[in-house]
């Protein structure tokens, strides 16, 4: 009978017991903000939740990142939608393609987290905000999960985060230390911001050159949310910031998602206000720059917005601000909590304008108008390999286009020349419709010449895909119908060979000749056209020859190995005979040298810059590469090296005698070296032979200093550069500049200009002002001429190639890829 009663009471109980949920307190064992959680606690938690509630919480795992940490998505509602996900996603997805036979009638939220690791209250907000959602006692929450669908992703950048975490736990004492000087305070290079790679994950939505990204977004696609928030940190001095954004607005924003923005603001204005906590808007986190996870929710339809919270990095567990008071990780993670909610109850209470607006936004980018009468771009190359990745790119975005052969006729916009044209079509045509659910988008990516609304903007001002990828575009106010080009059988190739030729025409040719010479074969460049059964092939051609590769050589397989390396065109050699042009045993046709290549990294230089350098060898060139600390360069043995990359930073022992005489004894006895951006400016200060050009010194009256305190931060704009587009004049006829027309299109993002070189080669060069896109101080954009961009400065047997803007910025710069392996590879042979 005993035993009986307690089967019921444990019966009775199961349910009651059942509906009871630990808060992240109670499960860690400490109280949410006193400590930094890891990674895998996190998940651990958000793991627990969704096994303790599968009916109101589904989990996922989307991804898994270059450390190897995975990737979750929360799917967080109500026990009646969670079991009707499948259906309320495809009613959504059909609305916004005009397709839908069933209103759609619940708002879709997504709240990401900790982007930067180095951020980390918002991963501990994650924890609190999918609590509070789920927590059977919270009937409020409840309430708005009847017609609310949150995604919760509580970790973006879970290799940052526990870099960050990591370091801070093997710092912190027994309690905190809220002086700012502190070790704790003081995160050593390269920080926990940054992903594996080094790269800002917030700069990277719509390129997705990175791992994290490329997941996230194929998720993001199959939900496109109605609202979008990335929860981030700001300065420890700074209070809380929320929407509304700041100008400048992208003009493609609709009134809705400008208003909206603004009404989910003043409801966390309530709260903060209750609360007394300090707060900011509309200043400073602008809505402009296509790939923040603000932005590009927002021109994917959805209410986009940063929520920025004072502590990154120096937060600690408490920290004492300017203004003595002591900020702790337990506000920061209350404050996020707080916002993350608000925007849920605002959800919530507005989905059926969320739903209506949504569809509205995606009729009006079916329809174009958004497109400012362009209703379709046609971007064309003799080359498909130069095609390829402006494709991926596209696709990748959910962009519609045609890949076709057709000759297409008419006039259109041509961004090269910057007026209307008649449409001269190469071999290859993408023809893009502007009409389409992605047209929104696309406009922005497009565009030749954003419009700014403001100048004070926070990131880069100009963008535009064409001169990212410097492919031959028109903007054509005409429909344009292409008939699909399909690939056929690559042509048959002789097996029997003298050798094999490969045209040197893009990055695909140049990460073609870096894999061969990877492979151990021995490639040779000619310097100078050749013309092969009549046919002509530009300087920089690539051959394979028999003779020189015999240990390699298998008659059988080169051919298919050949073309796998994905050129253009394979071309059978019978003779090393031309028809014009040197032969290949002309001094003019070199045996290209394998680099051995060392990268500086480390304190002091850019982490962004030597990431950038790290991923592209690493994961874009697939070639070996050396990573050595900069502070270690004084004990650098440079004989076990012939490239040696200074990547932008800040190098102490440059300006020391004994390591510039180290240095020029390298290169003169045949070595390479390679400085990017800043870099470049202190070896133009030292005695390397570039020089800097001085600015001319305009008189002005003394009312120039009669200054108003008010303007000071618009006055400073007079001599900055946000990010603009210059065409820079190319001479081709260098190896640094094989495979380029007559010019590059080149991001400006300082104001150094430097000499022409008097004894070196200045390849690219700004004669007048070439400025194409973007914002550029009044002060400033006169001196943008006659300056050295790129140069190449022969010492001895070796040589110093200055390339003052980043040709890898972020890795989307498509056309700076060719010129950074040409400083690599054809240089100085």
């Amino acid at each position: 009978m005993k035993k009986f009663l307690v089967i019921l009471l444990m019966a009775i109980a199961g349910p009651m017991f059942s509906q009871t949920l630990q808060s992240p307190s109670e499960y860690l064992g400490y109280t949410l903000g006193t400590r930094y959680t890891p990674h895998h606690q996190v998940v651990a938690y958000c793991q627990y939740v969704a096994n303790t509630f599968p009916t109101a919480v589904k989990m996922e795992q989307y991804g898994t990142t270059n450390e190897h940490r995975p990737l979750y998505l929360l799917t967080v509602s109500s026990a009646e939608n969670v079991g009707n996900l499948a259906n309320i996603k495809a009613n959504h997805i059909a609305a916004i393609n005009g397709k839908s036979t069933t209103a759609a009638s619940h708002a879709i939220v997504w709240l990401s987290y900790n982007v930067h690791g180095n951020e980390p209250s918002s991963s501990e907000a994650a924890m609190q905000t999918l609590y509070e959602l789920v927590n059977p006692a919270n009937t409020v929450s409840k309430s708005w999960l009847k017609n609310t669908v949150v995604l919760i992703d509580p970790c973006l950048n879970p290799d940052g985060r526990d870099r960050y975490v990591n370091w801070f736990n093997s710092m912190v004492g027994a309690g905190s230390n809220a002086n700012p000087q502190t070790r704790e305070h003081m995160e050593p290079w390269p920080g926990g911001r940054s992903n594996h790679y080094n790269f800002d994950l917030n700069r990277d939505w719509a390129w997705q050159t990175q791992v994290e990204t490329q997941q996230r977004i194929k998720v993001y696609q199959t939900w496109m949310p109605h609202v979008h928030v990335d929860f981030h940190e700001q300065g420890f001095n700074e209070p809380y910031y929320f929407a509304p954004a700041a100008e400048p607005f992208h003009d493609v924003i609709s009134p809705w998602q400008r208003n909206f923005q603004t009404q989910i603001g003043k409801n966390h204005a309530k709260y903060f206000d209750e609360k007394g906590w300090l707060y900011f808007t509309k200043e400073r986190f602008d809505l402009f720059y296509p790939s923040y996870g603000d932005t590009y929710p927002t021109y994917n339809g959805s209410i986009g917005m940063t929520y920025e919270q004072g502590g990154h990095s120096r937060g600690g567990l408490a920290v004492q601000t300017e203004d003595g008071d002591t900020l702790t990780l337990v506000d920061r993670v209350a404050h996020h909590h707080t916002t993350g909610m608000s925007t849920v109850e605002m959800a919530s209470a507005n989905a059926s304008n969320l739903v209506t607006e949504f569809s509205k936004f995606f009729e009006a980018a079916r329809s174009g108008a958004k497109a400012n009468g362009v209703k379709s771009y046609v971007v064309t190359s003799n080359y498909l390999t130069s095609l390829q990745p402006f494709m991926a790119l596209l696709a990748k975005n959910g962009i519609n286009f045609t890949l076709t052969n057709d000759n297409i006729t008419g006039k259109g916009y041509e961004y090269f020349e910057g007026k209307e044209t008649a449409i001269a079509t190469q071999n290859y045509s993408v023809v893009i419709p502007t009409a389409q659910l992605q047209g929104t988008l696309l406009q922005v990516l497009m565009e030749p010449k954003s419009k700014l609304t403001d100048s004070a903007t926070y990131d880069i001002t100009a963008w535009s895909l064409p001169y990212v990828y410097g492919l031959k575009t028109f903007a054509v106010n005409t429909p344009v119908n292409a008939k699909a080009f399909v690939q056929t059988n690559m042509p048959q190739m002789g097996k029997n060979a003298y050798g094999y030729l490969l045209p040197y025409t893009n990055f695909a040719s140049a990460k073609a000749m870096a894999t061969l010479i990877k492979d151990g074969f021995k490639v040779r460049m000619a310097q100078k056209p050749i013309t092969y059964k009549g046919k002509q092939y530009e300087a920089g051609s690539l051959l394979v020859l028999k003779n020189n590769n015999t240990a390699k050589w298998q008659t059988e397989i080169m051919p298919r190995y050949l073309q796998l390396l994905g050129t253009e065109e394979v071309v059978t050699l019978e003779t090393g005979f031309m028809d014009k042009g040197p032969d290949f045993g002309s001094p003019d046709v070199v045996t290209l040298q394998k680099p051995k290549v060392t990268v500086l990294t480390g304190e002091g230089v850019s982490s962004l810059g030597a990431g950038e350098v790290w991923n592209f060898f690493d994961k874009v060139l697939e070639y070996p590469v050396n990573m050595v600390n900069a502070s270690d360069f004084g004990r650098l043995n440079l004989k076990e090296t012939n490239v040696l990359i200074l990547p932008d930073g800040y190098y102490k022992w440059l300006g020391d005698k004994n390591t510039q005489a180290k240095l020029k004894d390298f290169v003169r006895g045949g070595g390479k070296i390679i400085a990017l951006e800043n870099a470049v400016a202190q070896m133009a200060d030292e005695d390397f032979g570039l020089k800097r050009k001085e600015a001319p010194d305009a008189k002005k009256a003394d009312e120039q200093y009669l200054k108003k305190y008010a303007d000071r931060e618009r006055d400073a704009l007079k001599e900055g550069i946000s990010g603009a587009i210059y065409r820079v004049q190319l001479d081709n006829t260098h190896p640094l500049a094989f495979g380029y027309g007559s010019n590059y299109y080149t991001l400006k993002q300082d104001g150094n200009t430097y000499q022409f070189l008097k004894d070196g080669w200045n390849v690219g060069y700004l004669r007048k002002d070439n400025k194409v896109a973007g914002f550029v101080g009044s002060d400033l954009q006169p001196n943008l001429k006659d300056q050295l961009v790129l140069g190449v400065q022969e010492m001895g047997a070796g040589n110093i190639v200055y390339l003052a803007d980043n040709p890898l910025f972020r890795l989307f710069w498509e056309n700076g890829k060719l010129l950074f392996t040409n400083a690599v590879f054809t240089v100085g042979n």
